[in-house]
């Protein structure tokens, strides 16, 4: 028999066997129920308690993506753990996805603060409470916002309300103690001087607990106004979300030496190319968007200049947009940044952990899934 012959011999037999194992695995319950539990169990995995250790300042990325589609990243959501406790920035579409599948330890999310209201900072701020009260959050959410939370937080309770009702009943008020549910709107309020401009300064506490202070200010998203930042600092360490927002001075002044700055960042260039192509196609809606984006977002480059002006430790680009789906195109989103800040700057991801321990200087960037 040739080689090539007894190669082929060989693959039969092993399509063969495959294909009888096959058989055998989709007709042996005590097969199908073994593997079924291994996947139960990978599901439900352990919950990541070590996050809330008192030890560091911990950020996790949960939603870097922005409203163009991109599989990889959901929509804008920060997860920063503290004293104990868990706290969301925003809460865009896909988020709480992640924070099921990375078994983040919803139930100890103690507050959201939300930096704006466009759809894709707010879009799962109701499936996010229910998530964490089903989880055994033990109190009612918290949320943070420019004026005009209350309007949002009403309007999601309004729209699960009937789902609730239906939980309550199914499983009991033992199990889901309605009061836990309840989302509470806290609005935020920045005094600025009148005509300053969002950029000019302006900044509020939100809350201090646990160690924990967090700072809200104004950045420019105009004409979505006001528009918030948020600083966090527990321990000595401390970390900067930037919201949507032009180059703002503002937000270089809040970031001033803070060892983790994340930073929205959009690039005008792609942007520009999608726009050339729906014109090219007359897609003259499309190609309207696109312009009109441009005016309300930071390139790379400018936040890569901001956060040399603030002396930030570490620069992590997130709200990426356009979709960077391969290697190639992550090297465009990124052309130009390595001339304004050489080192010390990031394309975050969705899953990126962040750690600073306290009485240290150290960051380390690790992956939570």
């Amino acid at each position: 028999m040739s080689r090539s012959a007894k190669r082929l011999t060989a693959c039969a037999a092993v399509l063969v066997l495959l294909a009888g194992l096959g058989w055998w695995m989709a007709h042996v319950p005590a097969v199908q129920d073994a593997l079924l539990r291994r996947m139960v169990e990978r599901t439900l995995g352990a919950t990541r308690n070590d996050l809330l250790a008192d030890d560091a300042l911990r950020v996790v990325l949960c939603g870097t993506g922005n409203p163009l589609p991109d599989p990889n990243r959901a929509n804008a959501c920060t997860a920063v753990f503290a004293g104990g406790n868990m706290y969301l920035v925003d809460a865009g579409p896909g988020a709480g996805k992640n924070l099921a599948l990375w078994h983040l330890p919803v139930s100890k999310l103690a507050a959201v603060m939300l930096t704006h209201y466009h759809s894709d900072h707010i879009g799962e701020l109701g499936e996010i409470n229910l998530q964490t009260w089903a989880q055994g959050r033990p109190t009612p959410l918290r949320v943070y916002g420019p004026p005009g939370v209350e309007v949002v937080v009403g309007g999601f309770a309004q729209a699960y309300a009937l789902d609730r009702d239906y939980r309550e009943a199914h499983h009991g008020v033992a199990l889901m103690p309605p009061a836990n549910w309840t989302m509470e709107p806290h609005v935020v309020k920045i005094d600025t001087a009148p005509g300053a401009g969002p950029c000019a300064g302006g900044s509020a506490t939100v809350l201090e607990e646990n160690g924990l202070k967090v700072t809200a200010f104004t950045v420019n998203h105009a004409p979505v106004a006001p528009a918030y930042g948020y600083r966090f600092d527990y321990k000595g360490r401390s970390v900067v979300i930037s919201g949507d927002t032009t180059k703002c001075a503002n937000l270089v002044a809040q970031a001033r030496g803070v060892d983790v700055l994340i930073h929205e960042a959009q690039s005008a260039s792609m942007v520009k190319i999608i726009e050339a192509a729906a014109i090219g196609r007359g897609n003259a809606r499309i190609a309207k968007i696109m312009s009109d984006i441009l005016r309300y977002h930071t390139t790379p480059e400018d936040a890569a200049a901001e956060a040399n002006e603030a002396d930030v430790r570490l620069l992590v680009l997130s709200h990426i947009g356009p979709p960077t789906p391969n290697a190639f195109v992550r090297m465009a989103f990124m052309r130009g940044v390595g001339a304004v800040r050489p080192r010390g700057v990031v394309l975050g991801y969705d899953g990126m952990l962040l750690t600073l321990p306290a009485g240290s200087d150290a960051i380390d960037t690790s992956s939570v899934n």
